[in-house]
């Protein structure tokens, strides 16, 4: 079980929210002296940070940084996440992320106007994820796009759960587990991933996951892989784009459209 470090007196009845929200047990500040990783909330929110070196934080922050630039500068409908989730000027297709992470991908797909539903089931991740998501919240200038994403803390495991009512069902699954595709790379990962690497290790069940995501799909899964990486579970996709360092597999069920009843015979 993760410690959280209350690091405002004042603040503790949110600490202690966020404990009993994500099964964090509260720690003392003695432990920063202590080498690894610790969870702190203090007057900018949640970060996770190595030792007690303020400088190592890593926090959600969507105003701020690449979340920003990405918001402002990232090529918006002619960017492959786009292409694959089937974003258009005509239909903004709901997507559910089922290995949020940090929430960058949800961020980047309620930018462009869709309705996320993000599934986080590790503890320390999904708090920080909820945390920046409540802070962007209070953001005019990115508040519409947050109020665009929900947050549910759990395993996809056990949330994916096909609907037989295909208005219940999201029209995107989107996954990207978390792999070392490269183990020569992982030198070169920057603070923030290789903090979350180190917490989150990683996902060896993530082939099981496919075939739910197929199941829950109105019209499409996509998984995002590295640019060499195998396909998941080995499941060869519809088609792929591929950039520089990432590939989308999309598997394709349906056209990514708006849902319309079955005509009457």
């Amino acid at each position: 079980m993760a410690e959280l470090i209350n690091l405002v007196r004042e603040s503790d009845s949110e600490a202690r929210a966020l404990c009993e929200q994500y099964g964090l047990i509260p720690g003392t500040k003695a432990l920063l002296q202590q080498d690894g990783f610790h969870l702190c909330f203090d007057y900018d929110g949640l970060s996770l940070r190595q030792g007690n070196n303020p400088r190592t934080a890593v926090r959600v922050d969507f105003s701020a940084g690449k979340a920003a630039h990405r918001r402002k500068f990232g090529g918006g409908l002619g960017q492959d996440i786009a292409k694959a989730v089937g974003v258009s000027g005509q239909y903004k297709p709901s997507v559910l992320d089922a290995t949020a992470g940090l929430g960058r991908d949800s961020f980047v797909l309620a930018t462009l106007g869709c309705h996320v539903r993000a599934h986080e089931r590790q503890p320390v991740v999904a708090a920080l994820l909820a945390d920046g998501l409540a802070r962007g919240a209070n953001d005019p200038d990115i508040a519409e796009i947050i109020a665009r994403i929900r947050l549910c803390f759990g395993s996809s495991h056990d949330l994916l759960v096909a609907e037989s009512d295909p208005q219940l069902q999201p029209d995107v699954v989107y996954l990207d587990p978390m792999f070392d595709h490269d183990p020569k790379a992982t030198a070169q990962v920057k603070k923030d991933m290789q903090a979350f690497r180190d917490i989150v290790g990683q996902d060896t069940d993530a082939d099981d996951l496919l075939e739910r995501a197929l199941a829950c799909a109105r019209c499409r899964v996509v998984v995002k892989r590295a640019r060499k990486a195998e396909p998941l579970a080995g499941k060869k996709a519809t088609f792929a784009l591929t950039g520089k360092a990432n590939r989308f597999d999309v598997y394709v069920k349906a056209k990514v459209a708006p849902w319309e009843p079955p005509a009457a015979e």
